[in-house]
């Protein structure tokens, strides 16, 4: 586990630990894909699980901090991707998932309360499990929508830069997911020494 990392430590009128502004994301338009450097297509154009992928490279070392987790309202594009209304909480987690101690992907879920209740509740107690864990079990599991986005060094909070040992702009992708017609927004961040090992 990277040393010093704060466990649902941040204000509850704060929308986000990773983030002091939101990322700004770009649809994903035909012919984007290949304006990405390689290593950021592979992850970001992974169809599976990015847990499992994780796994099948670093084994059962893969592990995850939770950072963030709580009820709030989300960004403006977070909650018209979701179809939120403005005062409308939901379930928001950011985690780091890293493997030997080395930070590899920043992530941040939100979930409205109807997904949670479709899913019987698995989705607001995952504790340090994967979400992936969780979503990819789902078999009406659909992916809606994709976003990219290269965030500049000024998005992130100190903390964030700090564990998860940023120096340069990061590359991420924000999915739109549907489990049984009910929707999910999952943003993942691909960190420098993630992309290094591809």
């Amino acid at each position: 586990m990277p040393p010093n990392t704060p466990r649902f430590n941040c204000a509850l009128t704060t929308k986000s630990y990773l983030f002091t502004q939101e990322p700004n994301w770009r649809e994903n338009r035909t012919g984007i894909r290949h304006t990405l450097p390689i290593a950021v297509q592979s992850w970001t154009y992974e169809t599976g699980s990015l847990t499992e992928r994780l796994r099948s490279i670093y084994g059962n070392n893969v592990a995850v901090n939770v950072l963030f987790n709580h009820w709030q309202t989300p960004y403006l594009s977070e909650r018209r991707l979701l179809n939120q209304p403005e005062h409308r909480y939901c379930l928001i987690r950011e985690v780091l998932l890293h493997a030997n101690d080395k930070p590899l992907i920043m992530a941040r879920t939100i979930i409205p309360r109807d997904t949670i209740k479709i899913a019987q509740s698995n989705l607001s107690h995952l504790g340090n499990r994967p979400l992936g864990e969780i979503i990819f079990s789902y078999p009406k599991l659909q992916r809606l929508a994709l976003n990219i986005s290269l965030a500049t060094l000024n998005t992130w909070s100190s903390p964030a830069v700090s564990q998860g040992q940023i120096n340069q702009p990061l590359w991420g992708r924000r999915t739109v997911y549907s489990i049984a017609q009910r929707q999910m927004l999952v943003s993942e961040f691909f960190l420098p020494e993630l992309l290094n090992t591809f």
